[in-house]
């Protein structure tokens, strides 16, 4: 067995950053944001891109390009599979292939408090990286599942012999004949 063959195999999963920071408060995320408060900082989104980059003193830097780009490489890299809440049903399919908490009375926050925020550099770039892991979740389900666009006696039989997930977009898929293994298939990289 060679080092490669030790390697552990990492999978995560990641939130909307917004949602992530507004999980935190119930009814004064509105005031927070309009006053100032600390706690309301966009630095404060600035957890999932640092965890992802790595040990360098340069993933702690809140807004740091630099640590965007070695969170992106990681996760291509590094990790099996990185979904999202939002799709997490999808996400225990693609693991079976190969405890959400939720908050029970949630008030929106008004557009002015989400304008402010989104204003932010920071909130900016982990947003970027929350579509690129999004795309990236996305492009590897392609890759698990087939949809099963009919429903005849033939396919119907056939289903009966597999399993069968139905995914987050309400349409039911089968898995494809694809592996999981450790050299992925990457999508295009921003250049």
């Amino acid at each position: 067995m060679g080092y490669n063959d030790r390697l552990p195999v990492y999978i995560n999963i990641i939130r909307k950053p917004l949602e992530r920071l507004l999980s935190y408060y119930y009814f004064t995320f509105d005031d927070c944001v309009e006053q100032g408060h600390k706690d309301c900082d966009p630095v404060n989104l600035w957890l999932q891109i640092p965890f992802f980059c790595g040990h360098s003193y340069r993933c702690r830097q809140p807004g740091s390009r630099w640590a965007l780009e070695q969170a992106k490489y990681n996760l291509i890299n590094n990790y099996l599979l990185v979904g999202v809440t939002e799709e997490l049903g999808d996400f225990i399919a693609m693991l079976e292939r190969s405890h959400l908490r939720k908050t029970n009375k949630k008030d929106n926050p008004s557009k002015s408090s989400i304008a402010k925020i989104e204003e932010s550099a920071i909130w900016k770039m982990e947003h970027e990286f929350y579509e690129f892991a999004l795309d990236h979740f996305r492009f590897q389900k392609r890759l698990t599942f087939a949809a099963v666009d009919t429903l005849d006696p033939e396919t119907a039989a056939d289903l009966q012999n597999q399993q069968s997930f139905l995914l987050s977009d309400g349409r039911l898929y089968v898995p494809k004949g694809l592996q999981f293994h450790y050299e992925k298939v990457r999508p295009d990289m921003p250049g």
